[in-house]
């Protein structure tokens, strides 16, 4: 007969907003071992599992501290509570919870008030779950049965909630009725129940007991503060996201990179100062996407994208928000894991802003091969193909806007996009050709490469290699189809560096330190590390901006001797630049950017990722303009 074996969470804090699937070990009649479910609609042997969710709700009110989620609150910011900030906003475990957190709580109380006193609530529009927060001093003692503000706000239970049980000052609420359940604000402060069963399917009598799990208390999504656009095109007013996401322009679009931290990395052993579970998948994941959204990008580019990930979640997720989706997996050569679980990057655009011209694939092994079939005796191959083949790629994708860069649409002319894209030289991998119109006063198709280059530091031959060959492939479109490039991504390349100065440079310096090391000789000669494509850094741009609101801010956040952001990676090992927005200023001009975060702000949860932020980098985004096309 069919029965439960074991039933367990695989988190161990149930937050609002995560989806909660309880691992349920089954023994089969054939007395096999399972966890594969058993619906009434196909029961095996005659029995089904019947599964039902409870919310055990005391009589006693139950606060949770807002720093340290897991822990109950014992004070309360009155301050908070007289701006009409979210209630949970204001709680705190300890005095010294509270003293230590006051710095950064503080700046929630001034941000608050600031906003107020601009434009109201704009603010929680970016996230759409974070409320402007008053200023205002300390703070109150909650005591076990003092009355405090409700908890509850606004989400209904996803299923209707029955009364089912009264005993000893608890009530418990039936919640659900599917393996699945999703906390709700409702369930803040609660103890949630499990209860797993089997029913015979003729009788539907219950068949021995029922397998029972008690959760944590339910804490809130910690949400971070909003990060604002910031306008660097001369303006000196802060600027905010509109309801679309975008400051009202037709002619501008935005472009967010992100490298979002893919699950088979996040583990507890590099990341042992994130709590479990912020660090666990069904947490960062809803948190990601409320991120990702929230932004609004017009394009969005994201590295480590799990393959299965993009398929079950981020692809049809992205696309209820009007986002046509593109990826381009790792390919698996050198990959020592699971081979059916690898992570790539994906390129996403609102359909209502753009449509899908071409698509390319960049896989640096196949360039790699087609190198060293030219230059090296088979004797020596595989040691070069050891050094070369890391598994990076590149998705480069062709778009044309549906919207006026400069007044009306005029009629274009057809021009033959023929591309090698990997032809440089030595290297001929890949070869695309299409027809593309081009307007003749504006620029209506634009290119947008999204890659992650090789991490590891002692190989800065091989990061410098593929950023060339992608440059180089590039630099055929552009030679064949006069369009604006946008060059995002993770390139694990600190400014300063060789594959950094190729890029905002055109050149590489022929007495770099870094190209001592080559083992190869694949840099070599160092004068054919150039390109002609008129690349800047976006974020560059706070360094050349005037004075205005926010501007000094963003400019102690910048490396004044590179003129990039002092860091957008941060662990507790290691910070700094890794992450770059790269456009053609022939062609494009910034007109926003995303505010930089603080380091102090991060390390009051160690370092990245932590409860707010759930990849150990932050995300970059810039607001563009398309200059007019020059007459010919």
């Amino acid at each position: 007969m069919l029965s439960v074996l074991r039933v367990h969470l695989p988190s161990d804090i149930p937050i609002v907003g995560c989806e909660l699937t309880p691992y349920v070990l089954l023994r089969r009649p054939d007395k096999t071992v399972t966890t594969d479910d058993v619906p009434e609609s196909a029961p095996i042997d005659g029995h089904f599992l019947r599964y039902k969710w409870y919310r055990i709700q005391s009589d006693r009110k139950v606060a949770v501290c807002s720093v340290h989620p897991s822990e109950q609150a014992t004070l309360q910011c009155l301050g908070c509570v007289k701006a009409k900030i979210p209630v949970a906003k204001s709680y705190h475990c300890s005095p010294k919870c509270f003293s230590d957190a006051w710095q950064h709580h503080r700046v929630l109380h001034d941000r608050a008030a600031s906003a107020v006193n601009e434009n109201g609530n704009e603010e929680e529009e970016l996230f759409g779950r974070f409320n402007s927060s008053g200023s205002g001093v300390i703070n109150a003692s909650l005591s076990g049965s003092a009355s405090s503000p409700s908890l509850i706000n606004g989400s209904a239970p996803l299923y209707p909630a029955a009364v089912t049980q009264r005993s000893g000052g608890e009530t418990w609420f039936e919640v659900g009725r599917l393996k699945t359940y999703t906390p709700t604000a409702d369930d803040i402060g609660h103890v949630l129940k499990f209860e797993c069963v089997v029913v015979d399917a003729e009788t539907k009598l219950l068949v021995g007991h029922p397998s029972t799990l008690l959760t944590s208390r339910v804490i809130p999504a910690p949400s971070p503060s909003p990060r604002r656009l910031i306008p660097v095109n001369g303006a000196d007013v802060m600027g905010h996201l509109d309801s679309d996401g975008r400051i009202s322009s037709s002619g501008t679009f935005t472009v967010l990179s992100y490298n979002i931290l893919s699950d088979m990395y996040a583990t507890s052993e590099t990341y042992s100062y994130c709590p479990s579970w912020a660090l666990s998948w069904p947490y960062r994941r809803q948190n990601l996407l409320r991120e990702i959204v929230g932004y609004r990008a017009d394009i969005v580019c994201l590295q480590e994208v799990q393959n299965d990930h993009y398929d079950e979640f981020f692809a049809p997720e992205l696309d209820k928000h009007g986002y046509q989706a593109l990826y381009k997996r790792k390919t698996n050569e050198v990959y020592n894991g699971n081979t059916h679980i690898i992570d790539g990057c994906a390129t996403f655009f609102r359909r209502d802003r753009f449509s899908h011209v071409k698509k390319y694939e960049v896989e640096f092994n196949k360039a790699a091969q087609s190198l060293t079939d030219a230059i090296l005796p088979s004797a020596q191959k595989k040691n070069a193909l050891n050094r070369l083949v890391k598994d990076n790629v590149a998705l480069i994708v062709v778009l044309e806007a549906k919207f006026s860069n400069q007044g009306a649409d005029n009629p274009g002319k057809r021009q033959l996009l023929c591309v090698n894209i990997l032809n440089s030289g030595r290297f001929k991998t890949l070869v695309y050709s299409s027809w593309i119109v081009l307007p003749a006063q504006s620029y209506k198709i634009l290119c947008q490469a999204n890659t992650h280059v090789n991490v590891h530091q002692d190989l800065k031959d091989v990061k410098l290699w593929q950023v060339h060959t992608l440059l180089k492939g590039l630099e055929k479109i552009a030679a064949s189809a006069d369009i604006p490039m946008l060059v995002c991504g993770d390139f694990n390349s600190v400014p300063g560096s060789a594959p950094h100065a190729l890029l905002a440079m055109g050149k590489v310096d022929p007495m770099h330190p870094e190209l001592a090391v080559d083992p190869l000789s694949i840099l070599r000669p160092h004068t054919k590390l150039t390109h002609q494509l008129p690349l800047v850094s976006a974020y560059s741009s706070f360094a050349r901006m005037g004075v205005g609101l926010g501007m000094e801010q963003q400019r102690r956040r910048m490396d004044p001797a590179t003129n990039e952001p002092l860091f957008t990676h941060c662990t507790r090992d290691f910070i700094g630049t890794l992450d770059y927005i790269f456009y053609t200023a022939d062609s494009l001009t910034v007109e926003s950017l995303l505010e930089l975060l603080d380091e102090e702000s991060l390390r009051k949860d160690t370092a990245l990722p932590s409860p707010e932020w759930s990849s150990d980098h932050i995300a970059l985004l810039a607001e563009f303009r398309c200059k007019p096309r020059p007459r010919r």
